[in-house]
């Protein structure tokens, strides 16, 4: 079981993550308003601005201050780790 770090103490399990991607497109920002509207989004942004929004193979949304490429490079240095 792998987690990787998406800022201020917040991890998510790495086999789950879907995508990571930046959320300033419009289809992304639709994706992040129907999982609010469903109740699958989780903000673990803590107030701060989204950088990063991850999706889950659970259709789960978590939206991340750190940039993507921060979670992408975790994500990688994890699987790096482990070959």
């Amino acid at each position: 079981m792998k987690l990787i770090n998406i800022g201020y103490g917040n991890v998510v399990l790495a086999d789950k993550i879907v995508a990571i991607v930046s959320p300033d497109s419009a289809p992304i920002k639709r994706i992040v308003q129907d999982a609010k509207d469903k109740g699958s989004c989780i903000d673990a942004t803590y107030g701060r601005r989204t950088r990063a929004v991850i999706i889950t193979d659970s259709d789960h949304v978590i939206l991340s201050a750190a940039q993507p490429e921060t979670v992408a490079n975790r994500l990688q240095d994890e699987e790096d780790d482990n070959v």
